[in-house]
């Protein structure tokens, strides 16, 4: 008999940040508690599921081609700037670091509103689409997750202050590409740290998208492309 997972699978953004990209790369990251549901104690780049309220933030800026194209294929078609608010927020709620433009919010709503208090409004210009993975089957916890490149130039807070971050992630620390392979991580953030320290001295956009694609008949590593949504 074949086993059906009901695991609801929740969209995600996780976000890589790259600091001194060009002469000794880091990258910043965090430690998940023991009592975490998903991946405890596991070292991870901020991140989280995409909420209801991301659907209808206002993006001071828009994602740039190829990354909206590339995140609508082989998925929702007006996901993308859903993803790109999740992506903003748990940032900042995870390590306090702000990637905005500078403007006032005066609506905004409550899960943003300290995010908005900082004199910002959410930025998705600076961020690359650069890697996509679905949890296989059978764990407690399924995202469709969707991995977000940005350079530390673009972040509008100070790099080194943790003050204003909640205590999802302990240990934030920027950790040289050279050293992150002695971290306890997930499997699946060693093949992300892998495609990043390939180009790191390319900021352009990737040829393609990898896209682990585990589902519940087989798994299956796509490329994505961006191909036109009228295809």
């Amino acid at each position: 008999m074949t086993t059906i997972d009901k695991t609801q699978i929740r969209n995600a953004s996780t976000v890589i940040v790259l600091r001194d990209r060009m002469t000794t790369p880091r990258i910043l990251m965090g430690q998940r508690g023991a009592n975490a549901a998903f991946m405890p104690n596991k070292f991870v780049f901020p991140g989280g599921a995409v909420d209801a309220g991301d659907h209808t933030i206002p993006l001071a800026s828009t994602l740039l081609s190829p990354n909206d194209t590339r995140l609508a294929e082989d998925g929702e078609p007006h996901l993308g700037p859903a993803l790109a608010a999740a992506a903003i927020r748990e940032l900042f709620e995870e390590t306090g670091q702000i990637l905005g433009q500078q403007g006032n919010w005066p609506d905004a709503p409550p899960d943003w509103a300290q995010f908005a208090s900082t004199g910002h409004r959410p930025h998705a210009a600076p961020l690359q689409f650069v890697f996509r993975a679905l949890t296989p089957p059978g764990r407690p916890r399924r995202f469709d997750a969707r991995f977000f490149l940005i350079d530390a130039q673009d972040i509008a807070s100070d790099l080194d202050d943790f003050g204003s971050a909640s205590d999802e992630l302990s240990h934030l620390q920027w950790i040289a590409l050279d050293d992150v392979r002695g971290f306890d991580m997930p499997f699946i953030t060693e093949v992300v740290l892998a495609e990043i320290a390939a180009r790191v001295t390319d900021p352009a956009p990737p040829a393609s998208v990898p896209y682990f694609k585990n589902n519940d008949e087989e798994s299956l590593f796509l490329r994505l492309r961006g191909h036109p949504m009228t295809d």
